[in-house]
């Protein structure tokens, strides 16, 4: 038993690394993409900065057709983009693209709706002071939302260390992988529970540097 358990200790920081590098580069890819894309759909809202109905519904449908897609066949379905982009499809590595384009658009929803809170009393007097569309957006906008933005990307983290244990199951690489290769397929159940031990340190870990930021930004206001 003390060999397994050394053993199993011996597994835990690389794939933890892998686990951490993933879902670092993901969500720093997923805001770059997801959070223009969620200025822009509450810009064109009906309830926005430049109403454009067509658009928005048609902007709004597709975030929602990604969304609705679950991970897994997700990642499948961009097999051959990853092998084109990166170079292959297996490990931590390839697995970034498919984690960013999955994450893009929750946080593109998180975005919107936390943009859509400000109150209109605060974009009349923007707009009073002669403010433009970019500059109330960079200049009221972000600052008015910004606690309910870092506590959605605290929930975006805490997606994306999911969807990169599941991708596992397909060669990805991380806590996954050895959770599922190394312990369910040899019948290590030590293994599996070290792994999701792991994963349930890191979800706690950004759940309260999220708490913990977005009250300091609260409590500055």
């Amino acid at each position: 038993m003390p060999d397994k358990f050394w053993e199993v200790l011996s597994m835990l920081p690389q794939a933890t690394r892998e686990t951490v590098y993933m879902t670092a580069l993901s969500t720093f890819f997923a805001c770059l993409l997801g959070f223009p894309l969620g200025a822009y759909l509450y810009s064109c809202s009906p309830a926005g900065l430049a109403p454009r109905n067509l658009l928005y519904n048609t902007l709004s449908r597709v975030v929602n057709l990604f969304r609705s897609l679950p991970f897994i066949i997700l990642m499948i379905l961009l097999i051959p983009l990853s092998r084109l982009v990166i170079g292959t499809s297996i490990g931590p590595t390839a697995v970034i693209l498919p984690l960013s384009i999955a994450a893009a658009p929750f946080v593109a929803r998180i975005a919107e709706a936390a943009l859509s809170g400000v109150d209109q009393g605060v974009l009349t007097a923007a707009r009073a002071m002669g403010s433009t569309n970019f500059q109330i957006i960079r200049k009221v906008l972000i600052p008015e939302t910004l606690p309910a933005l870092v506590s959605g990307l605290a929930l975006t983290i805490i997606n994306l260390i999911g969807y990169s244990a599941m991708a596992g199951a397909i060669g990805g690489g991380g806590l996954g992988t050895l959770a599922i290769n190394y312990g369910y397929y040899r019948f290590r159940m030590d293994v599996t529970i070290g792994a999701v031990i792991v994963l349930l340190i890191l979800v706690e870990a950004v759940q309260i540097a999220g708490t913990l930021i977005t009250r300091s930004l609260l409590s500055k206001r």
